[in-house]
């Protein structure tokens, strides 16, 4: 287990530490004509930029991007920002660390999601409905994706096991609203959300960073997630063609507008409700990750989430003052 973050690196440190090369370019100077290496790093508490600025062109081809190095550096400011001066770099072989490390990860316990998502297929009472959920998430190597994959690549839930935590946060949510306005099909609800970003298990690469698949950049969740789930349907011996609409329609209008990308808009109840669940979810997921991860928690205004596009009152204060 790596004992060193870039967290934890302090102005002025002298560091030996491993972390994951996620940008990597030559630049120069236009006006001196210099050259350096300058890299972006990372673990899962999060990325420093890195430059070194001699004798880099013997080690250019050693690394790529997406590899894990150990670098010799010192920790220093720059325009306020913590950033490394490179003096060695050594790549590393994947038995010389986890990749766990360098990628943020849900601090929620993954078995105990997934055995959440397993009880709530359990309880659906509609046969067609629960025969198909039940196939995709006892799929193993669906199981598998799922326990890893992130919701986003920077919205919300960007990290792994960010979608399973996502979609178990929806389902405790549609509990209560679908207590509150009967006239809901519960099991229609849960279903569109367990499958409405079930796509994105394929339109994200997340073994050694995360990114964008190729599949993923051509299609996109929405489409993967429908193929996928008509595939699953079609599996289903006499599976209703009338409710297999209802289905395919929650994953094609969840995000609730032509302009934020669905193909449909929400044309009947449990559409409505599953984006404006999806949407509130997310922007609290967002919030919580803007206000959580401040360098300077008693700073009035958060930086700007960009998801948002504001800045965010941390309102503690304001409420004492009331109190």
């Amino acid at each position: 287990m790596k004992k060193l973050h870039v967290a934890d690196l302090k102005d002025g440190d002298a560091v030996t530490i491993q972390l994951l090369v996620r940008e990597k370019e030559v630049r120069t100077s236009p006006r001196t004509g210099k050259s350096w290496l300058e890299l972006s790093l990372a673990d899962r508490t999060g990325s420093i930029p890195a430059k070194m600025w001699d004798n880099f062109e013997p080690i250019l081809r050693t690394f790529e991007r997406d590899d894990v190095v150990q670098v010799r550096a010192r920790v220093k400011l720059y325009n306020n920002q913590k950033e490394l001066t490179l003096e060695q770099i050594l790549p590393s072989t994947e038995r010389e660390y986890d990749i766990a490390d360098f990628l943020p990860h849900t601090p929620m316990d993954m078995e105990k999601l997934y055995l959440t998502l397993r009880e709530s297929v359990a309880s659906v009472k509609n046969p067609w409905l629960q025969r198909l959920l039940s196939s995709i998430v006892d799929d193993p190597v669906i199981a598998a994706k799922l326990k890893r994959a992130p919701a986003a690549m920077t919205m919300h839930h960007a990290y792994l096991g960010g979608l399973l935590e996502h979609v178990v946060s929806l389902i405790g949510l549609s509990r209560g609203v679908a207590s509150h306005y009967p006239e809901l099909d519960s099991d229609l609800l849960l279903a569109g959300i367990i499958l409405h970003d079930i796509g994105k298990i394929d339109e994200l690469r997340y073994s050694r960073a995360i990114d964008y698949s190729t599949e993923g950049r051509l299609l996109g969740h929405i489409a993967i997630g429908l193929l996928l789930v008509r595939e699953k349907i079609k599996a289903v011996p006499d599976f209703p063609e009338s409710l297999a609409a209802l289905v395919e329609h929650l994953i094609l209008s969840h995000h609730g507008s032509h302009e934020f990308g669905s193909p449909a808009l929400p044309q009947f109840p449990e559409a409505v409700v599953l984006h404006f669940l999806d949407d509130v979810d997310s922007k609290m997921a967002s919030m919580r990750d803007t206000l959580s991860s401040a360098k300077d928690s008693s700073i009035e205004w958060s930086d700007r989430n960009p998801a948002l596009r504001r800045s965010l009152l941390r309102k503690a204060d304001f409420l004492k003052a009331s109190k």
